[in-house]
């Protein structure tokens, strides 16, 4: 029995039959064998009547912008396949981030403080060779998702919405004048489905056609008790050369229960990349040395796994009339970030305004929809540095090259102050700051830039470039776009919802979204 066998077989619940469940998953993304569903169909029969103005498929995230929706007044369902309840691992975010669910009224200030479980400062920032680096305020929030589900569904229950629980997406029928959702012998008639389905959502899946991941994130990772008291954080640290063909990159946050460490790394699908479980083996055998402690010194609480899909094509653009992906369903995170909480949060006061707005002007076409999910230069772009934190099967490259391209890249960003550092670490990327960055890096190591270059191809640098230069149209743009947006009112309503979604594409696009915490404003 390995390692990682005997260790989640101490815990509560099958833990290693779901990491194999898991592991089973990915062997078919790999071998590209993962069946593609045909759950959505389109008929031309009209439906005369709907009972809902939004039915939101999945209940674990899409409660938080379904409950927003029914706040402003909206008919709005939740169908979640399982009983809608947070998992015990806290999600991590800032506080700012945190700051739309007072903005939408989804939480008291007195609500939200409770549902803040771990606070910590600082963070660490380290490579391999390198000095550490130490940044405050980011990912240091662990929210207890528990109370964070329960406080929402409620709320959203008192103001009028309808949650079915234990009630499985089966299918859709998209007419004209709306849609049917299926969930087995139940029907939804709706004006707008939101697919809040996750990863593998079975809308999404029918929509890429069974197109293969263009990277993956492999993460493993536990909750223990037993380290020493450490009220420290990492974000990103690597202490090892490159191993199995990747690099390994480690988190740790404190936790009510304990500290949670993660281990994951940027790979492609190959069929022959390592398991889930090969990883955990992996985890548990440089964990002692990571935490300078050993492993029977540890309590395991939990054990954490899972792999992240990204694809090049995202946010994914929905083939469907009256389909809506958000969330991870629609891929609107880096393929740098895990997505999930964070990526909701940050969109959610815009599809909530986007979506109500959609409704009132009767704009629910896919083409209509699709502006819901701009192209983002700004994330696209960093398709190039996801190119250089991970290597193929047959790359043959210096061991120390990511960790020295890193080491280098982070301290010229330190350098530069919070306004740089801080919103790439949120999964924000700014012209300035990215311009900044890579001036002085190709100044300081041109020879280790050139040979970055060569490592990622020809193909992700012209993309690069092309997302670049979008990157300093949108950057203009938005500021243009809003002083002429009162000249705008004249327009009629359906030109009007478009003006609003281009003026959000441009300004999520160029991470003008991004809001300064206190500290950066007073300087």
């Amino acid at each position: 029995m390995t390692q990682t066998a005997q260790i989640l077989s101490q815990l509560p619940g099958d833990v290693l039959s779901g990491l194999r469940k898991a592991d089973g998953l990915w062997q078919a993304i790999k071998e590209n064998t993962h069946p593609v569903p045909q759950t959505v169909q389109e008929s031309a029969m009209p439906l005369s009547e709907v009972d809902w103005d939004v039915v939101v498929c999945g209940g674990t995230l899409g409660i938080m912008i379904a409950c927003a929706l029914q706040l402003q007044g909206l008919r709005v369902a939740v169908m979640e396949r399982g009983i809608l309840r947070g998992r015990d691992q806290e999600w991590n975010i800032c506080r700012r981030e945190l700051e739309v669910l007072l903005e939408l009224e989804l939480l008291t200030p007195a609500e939200l403080e409770t549902a803040i479980a771990t606070e910590y400062n600082p963070a660490r920032i380290s490579f391999h060779g390198g000095p550490d680096i130490w940044v405050r305020d980011v990912l240091n929030i662990g929210v207890d998702p528990v109370y964070l589900l329960e406080t929402l569904k409620n709320k959203f229950i008192a103001a009028g919405g309808q949650l079915w629980e234990n009630t499985a997406f089966t299918g859709a029928v998209v007419h004209r004048d709306g849609l049917v959702v299926l969930a087995g012998a139940r029907v939804f008639k709706t004006r707008l489905l939101l697919d809040a389905m996750g990863h593998f959502s079975p809308i999404g899946r029918q929509a890429r056609q069974g197109k293969k991941p263009d990277a993956i994130c492999l993460v493993v990772g536990t909750c223990a008790r037993g380290f020493p008291r450490n009220d420290t954080g990492d974000i990103l640290v690597s202490f090892t050369p490159l191993l199995n063909q990747c690099q390994y990159f480690w988190e740790a946050f404190p936790a009510r229960d304990g500290r949670t460490t993660y281990l994951f790394t940027y790979i492609d699908a190959h069929p022959d990349r390592f398991s889930l479980e090969f990883l955990f083996d992996e985890y548990l055998r440089y964990l002692p040395e990571y935490q300078q402690i050993g492993l029977d010194q540890l309590q395991w609480q939990r054990a954490l796994f899972g792999f992240f899909p990204c694809y090049q094509q995202s946010p994914l653009k929905t083939p469907f009339n009256r389909i809506l992906p958000v969330g991870d369903s629609s891929g609107n995170q880096s393929p740098l970030s895990f997505g999930g909480f964070g990526a909701m949060i940050r969109h959610l006061k815009r599809l909530t305004a986007g979506i109500q707005d959609a409704l009132i002007h009767s704009a629910l076409g896919r083409q209509d929809l699709a502006i819901l999910q701009p192209y983002q230069p700004n994330l696209d772009l960093t398709w190039l540095f996801q190119r250089s934190m991970s290597v193929g099967l047959e790359q043959k490259i210096p061991p120390d090259r990511i960790n020295r391209l890193l080491g280098e890249i982070f301290t010229i960003m330190s350098e530069l102050g919070d306004e740089v550092m801080l919103p790439f670490l949120q999964d924000v990327v700014q012209l300035r700051g990215l311009s900044q960055t890579l001036l002085q890096a190709s100044v300081r190591q041109p020879d280790l830039i050139v040979k970055v270059m060569g490592q990622v191809g020809l193909k992700t640098l012209a993309d690069w470039m092309v997302h670049y230069t979008n990157l300093a149209a949108y950057t203009a743009l938005y500021p243009l776009g809003r002083s002429i947006a009162p000249w705008t009112k004249a327009l009629p309503g359906v030109q009007q919802y478009y003006y609003r979604r281009l003026i959000d594409a441009w300004q999520y696009g160029s991470g003008v979204d991004y809001c300064k915490p206190k500290s950066i404003q007073a300087g």
